[in-house]
């Protein structure tokens, strides 16, 4: 029997690997979560209580990428100690790293960061901490620039978390101007990702000014699925839609709000958000 050339051999290991390359190299699951501070005050829905079915959430859910919003660095090194296939990176709302951050989890295997900073929500975005607007805390946008291992495509990433007062939507409006603002300044073909707790629903000016410039992954998707609504308090009931992912660049294909519970109890105030993206045609590496 004639040897097989070890030539032919890596021709078709070749092969066989460009056959598996084009599904996971052209989708991209993004998630936006607000993990809730780690407050005693909340009882049983401390932290402590919840962290594990929190982690179990992000573990079954699988996002490549994921944005966060009120987390504290113990609760982001706690969840990259149980699923060391993730790390994440972003500093808190005051320049350091003891109040809130706009953290940002990626999969090391899947994605690398090629540049990422952070500006605040405020007439002067680059000074850390930095308040206006009528703002009672900092805000700010963790953001970053990725590129996908498996086909070189790149895309850039912001995550936010808005004020929350009935009276703030002004603060909001702004804030989404200044945010649009940075992205006049990208690659106008660049793909891009914005998630967030925008801490105001469809129908505001602050969802419009986005609508805009950017497609609501939820409103774009053939398949829905999970309740609209997101903020439920721990109580499974949700009464808000205040969490988004906005994209562009991308086609969403599938779309879910993630209910996540156990024996009644849930992992955040929050459900988390998810949407599975496909690369547009057009977007450019």
């Amino acid at each position: 029997m004639p040897s097989v050339r070890p030539w032919l051999i890596a021709v078709s290991a070749l092969l066989l690997a460009a056959a598996g390359l084009p599904l996971r190299a052209q989708t991209l699951r993004v998630m936006s979560f607000n993990v809730r501070v780690p407050v005693a005050a909340d009882g049983p829905n401390r932290w402590e209580a919840r962290r594990d079915l929190l982690v179990r959430t992000v573990r079954e859910q699988r996002p490549d990428v994921m944005g966060t919003q009120e987390l504290h660095q113990e609760q982001g090194d706690y969840i990259v100690a149980k699923l060391p296939q993730y790390a994440w990176f972003g500093i808190d709302r005051f320049g350091g790293h003891k109040d809130e951050h706009m953290g940002v989890f990626y999969r090391k295997d899947r994605l690398r960061v090629l540049d990422s900073g952070n500006f605040w929500l405020s007439d002067t975005p680059d000074k850390p901490a930095s308040i206006t607007w009528g703002n009672v805390f900092p805000r700010m946008v963790t953001w970053a620039l990725f590129e996908d291992k498996a086909n070189g495509r790149r895309f850039y990433y912001y995550d936010t978390h808005f004020p929350y007062r009935e009276q703030d939507e002004d603060a909001r409006t702004k804030s989404a101007q200044e945010i649009l603002a940075h992205l006049a300044k990208l690659p106008a073909d660049a793909p891009f990702v914005l998630t967030g707790d925008l801490n105001t629903g469809p129908d505001s000016r602050t969802y419009a000014l986005f609508a805009q410039r950017l497609k609501d992954a939820r409103a774009i998707a053939p398949r829905v699925e999970g309740p609209e609504k997101t903020f439920h308090n721990f109580t499974g009931t949700p009464d808000q839609r205040i969490d988004f992912i906005f994209v562009r660049g991308f086609r969403a294909e599938r779309y879910a709000t993630v209910t996540t519970q156990q024996d009644g109890h849930y992992p955040s105030d929050h459900f988390p958000v998810l949407a599975e993206l496909r690369w547009a045609a057009a977007a450019r590496p």
